[in-house]
């Protein structure tokens, strides 16, 4: 067998994204090369490592075992990298983490820009997940660290405070509701919803909420970010949940209202998980001691 770390880590996105297309796309590799090296990892084991379908791929036993192998030597050439960075100048490091969508959207860009700042020798792949499944990447090796809402079952991972942060609504001024000084997620669920699109972390979030209510949510239109959702809300197409720092820059106009959410859920606290913040690659430890500071007591 010879192979090299570009096929393991080509290997491992295949895996994690559950496509040849998207997993060269993360590799920056072009999709034959992708599927040439794949085909030469097979031939050299003599046996099939993906199992290929109409919608993508999924590993079969001899791939899942590349793929623990493969998470093994990364990791460990990841802490290399990190104890040496010392000594070697130019060597550079990389952190993968995974984020809720409150955390991405408000409060990771200055504290990853700052940071980035100070540590040119490391880079950071960053993605949006709901909170479970960044946990259930977390602690199968997928990522290094996560971060995200202290309310999700995090089994036996290691955490720290991060931020914190409370979901709020957000109604037109002119809005039936609006004069109350707080309301409940139940009030909201015959409402038309302007929403998050498909895949934010946050309105699966809500999504789940609404399930377990035994309702749906009726989206009337569904962008990008939350501040494009509250324009769209003072200008009466719906009502929306936001996190309270995203509502409140909104606030210039004077055409929204902002209301605290009743329920137990609505206020939360962002944590950092990691499977054991002791062995990380020194590079992943320089960011955990990053995003902790000034991070808020527990709820």
């Amino acid at each position: 067998m010879r192979f090299d770390l570009t096929d393991l880590r080509l290997f491992l996105h295949i895996v994690e994204t559950g496509s040849i297309t998207a997993g060269a796309e993360r590799s920056a590799m072009a999709l034959a090369s992708a599927s040439a090296r794949v085909r030469g990892m097979e031939d050299a084991l003599g046996v099939p490592l993906l199992e290929r379908f109409r919608r993508g791929v999924r590993p079969t036993p001899a791939g899942r075992a590349v793929v623990h192998h493969a998470r093994l030597v990364l990791h460990q050439l990841e802490r290399m990298r990190g104890e040496l960075a010392e000594y070697a100048k130019g060597l550079k490091g990389h952190v993968r983490l995974l984020s809720n969508t409150a955390a991405i959207n408000e409060f990771l860009p200055d504290a990853l820009a700052g940071f980035l700042a100070d540590n040119p020798s490391i880079d950071i792949d960053l993605e949006e997940r709901p909170s479970h499944a960044i946990v259930e990447a977390v602690a199968a090796g997928l990522a290094d660290l996560g971060v995200v809402a202290d309310m999700v079952d995090l089994g036996g991972l290691e955490t720290r405070p991060f931020r914190s942060d409370r979901l709020v609504a957000v109604l037109p001024l002119s809005h039936r509701l609006a004069g109350r000084d707080q309301i409940s997620f139940a009030d909201l669920l015959d409402e038309p919803f302007v929403g998050l699109s498909a895949g934010s972390a946050l309105q699966d979030y809500l999504n789940g909420h609404a399930t377990r209510a035994g309702r749906s949510l009726s989206y009337r239109v569904r962008v990008r970010g939350p501040v494009a959702l509250c324009r769209l809300v003072e200008r009466g197409v719906g009502v929306g949940i936001v996190p309270e720092t995203a509502a409140l820059r909104a606030l210039d106009s004077g055409a929204l209202r902002v209301m605290p959410l009743s329920d137990p859920w609505a206020p939360r606290l962002l944590v950092l998980c990691a499977r054991n913040f002791a062995d990380l690659s020194a590079h992943a430890r320089r960011l955990v001691d990053s995003l902790s500071e000034n991070a808020p007591a527990p709820l």
